[in-house]
């Protein structure tokens, strides 16, 4: 059996809970896997999967999100996250020359490949989305990762193919295409399972994303979702932290959850109020949830773009978080219809070791 080593980015949980799947399908499959991660994806992996060996792994300085101020605040930010990728390099061949691995899945880490060791890819964001003022900068970006994608044997894309049930839109095609890497579509892939529940809490709040927007958000959603009529669950997001904070009769708020419980809560849950994070949103159309409100953290362009998205579509409302109002948003949000039937998360990661990394390992 192979061993595989697997890298998520820090940069929120997303990219680590959309892992999960991936590591307990290899694991389901006999191979044994390590994870190198830091920060708050650690802690949650290290939770999912306390079996497994684990590299503590830094990853890249986290640009500080001030909302509309974001690109200028990134671009002068740059500097520190190409001595990241330096650094990252360095600590990957220390990694390496300890233990002999027989394929890496790297998660937006770009620096994470190797010339000797069969490579790949996690990423849905082939195509960067910027603001229209930006948009030279944005065909910059689809040459660049066009070319950084090179370096690794193949892209595993977690959406749809292109076409009516693609959930990423236009962050998952690519106008230039190379003999490598091998762009493989897996579908969604979330952490969460689906599964038939009793629909008995009426909002639940999903608090998640860089700091300090995630803080800005639990301050905001603290506030207004206790007056709201109904039973209420608000998850804050906070793996480093296990305890449940006190609310009222109808409110409970969770600093974190297992993935278990998390599945529960969302099986149950008859409305969602969410960041439009990537993994959440695969999170939602795993388990076929028609009825939430999505909170694009400000700055960040791929959320803003999906809750734009989604709203063309009609699949769901978004509203910015500075003019929320949810006893009047709520309302507007319902009529909308939710993601589209797809494949699930257990077809979708059969298929991808089947198809793609039996291919490495067997």
């Amino acid at each position: 059996m192979g061993n595989i080593f697997i890298t998520p980015l820090n940069w929120g949980l997303g990219h680590a809970a959309r892992d999960i799947p991936i590591i307990r399908e290899l694991r389901r499959r006999g191979h044994e896997v390590t994870i190198g991660a830091c920060g708050n994806a650690f802690t949650l992996l290290k939770r999912e999967f306390p079996s497994c060996n684990f590299e503590y792994f830094e990853d890249y300085p986290l640009p500080y999100n001030r909302g509309r101020f974001f690109f200028p605040t990134f671009t002068a930010h740059l500097p520190r996250l190409i001595k990241g990728l330096s650094d990252e390099r360095r600590s990957l061949g220390k990694i390496l020359s300890r233990n002999r691995y027989d394929l890496i899945i790297s998660d937006s880490r770009p620096g994470v490949f190797s010339d000797t060791i069969p490579s790949v890819h996690i990423t849905h964001q082939i195509h960067q989305s910027l603001p229209l003022l930006f948009w030279p900068a944005e065909l910059i970006g689809i040459r660049v990762n066009a070319n950084a994608f090179r370096r690794y044997d193949a892209l595993i894309i977690p959406d749809n193919p292109p076409g009516d049930l693609s959930l990423s839109g236009k962050l998952s095609r690519t106008y230039f295409r190379h003999k490598k890497p091998e762009l493989y579509y897996a579908g969604i892939l979330a952490s969460v399972s689906r599964q038939k529940s009793r629909k008995d809490i009426d909002i639940l709040a999903l608090i998640s994303g860089m700091e300090p927007q995630r803080t800005v958000l639990e301050k905001i959603l603290l506030e207004q979702v206790p007056p709201l009529p109904g039973k209420k669950v608000l998850l804050l997001g906070k793996p480093g932290v296990n305890r449940e904070f006190p609310g009222d009769d109808n409110t409970t708020v969770y600093s974190y959850v297992s993935n278990e419980e998390k599945i529960s809560l969302m099986s149950r849950a008859r409305f969602v109020i969410s960041r439009s994070g990537y993994t959440t949103m695969m999170d939602l159309a795993e388990l076929q949830l028609t009825n939430g409100l999505f909170i694009p953290t400000p700055g960040q362009w791929e959320q803003e773009y999906l809750s734009s998205y989604y709203r063309r579509k009609g699949w769901f409302y978004s509203k910015n978080q500075y003019r929320l109002r949810l006893t009047r948003d709520i309302d507007q949000a319902r009529p909308y219809s939710g993601f589209p039937d797809m494949p699930s998360t257990n077809e979708n990661v059969a298929r991808l070791y089947e198809q793609l990394l039996a291919g490495y390992l067997e």
